[in-house]
């Protein structure tokens, strides 16, 4: 938890020397990466796209690996592996409890708990770019996968703020889901992180039994708190060509 702290810190740093850098027309050297509400039929078609009852099972900690973003998938955007201090074992409480299914996604945990994770961090090449990127792909079994995503769904809509481990997020809004997989959530807040205000928007997708986590945060620009949609595009396909 501690490491995740320090990862915000680092780029809330780095996103402030970046403004200063910007404004006096230099570069920077940025090295730390990373609004439509779903309707209810588009919840129940989603649900419906099962193959069968039991779904698809867990992918293997191989196939997931296999299936994360890697250098050169996607161009403009350099990737590394997300240190597995970054993950925390277990979801980290939250305040209200209503709101912990979104809360969870800042440490790309989840409960029902993933069988395997991996993560990565995908920085721009861009020198100037404030926006610090990162992807989780998380395991499970796809009831498993469909009871996040719907716990998910609800925390959107029924959640406006919330605290933890001493961080405060509010102006919850929901955002239009992009197409790619079986169903997905997407949502912008903004974090009061070790005293800095920092907009932040989270997009999961479920192919399959698998979740996607993309985070993105941009404390200098709001507009730009976003996920990228060629990183979206290239991670999905990806997963999906490995999942078959």
């Amino acid at each position: 938890m501690k490491s995740t702290m320090s990862r915000v810190a680092v780029a809330v740093s780095a996103a402030v020397a970046l403004g200063f850098t910007a404004a006096c027309g230099g570069g920077g050297d940025e090295d730390k990466g990373a609004d439509a509400k779903p309707s209810a039929a588009d919840s129940a078609s989603a649900a419906g796209d099962g193959k069968d009852e039991a779904g698809k099972p867990a992918l293997t900690e191989a196939q997931l690996k296999e299936a994360a973003l890697a250098k050169g998938d996607v161009k403009g955007y350099t990737i590394s592996e997300m240190p597995a201090d970054d993950m925390p074992a277990v979801p980290v409480p939250a305040e209200p409890a209503a709101c912990q299914a979104l809360a969870n996604m800042f440490y790309f945990t989840s409960d029902p708990q993933a069988k395997d994770r991996a993560g990565r961090r995908v920085t721009a090449v861009d020198e100037l770019s404030a926006t610090v990127l990162a992807v989780a792909l998380a395991a499970h079994e796809q009831s498993d996968a469909e009871k996040v995503m719907a716990d998910l769904r609800k925390a959107t809509e029924s959640c406006d703020g919330y605290e933890q481990v001493g961080n405060k997020y509010t102006d919850i809004e929901t955002l239009t889901t992009p197409k790619q997989g079986d169903e997905a959530v997407a949502y912008k807040l903004k974090g009061d992180i070790e005293g800095a205000k920092i907009p932040m928007s989270f997009t999961v997708v479920r192919s399959g039994s698998t979740l996607i986590t993309f985070s993105s945060m941009n404390m200098l620009d709001a507009d730009k708190a976003e996920v990228p949609a060629e990183v979206l595009d290239a991670q999905v396909a990806k997963l999906e060509k490995v999942a078959g």
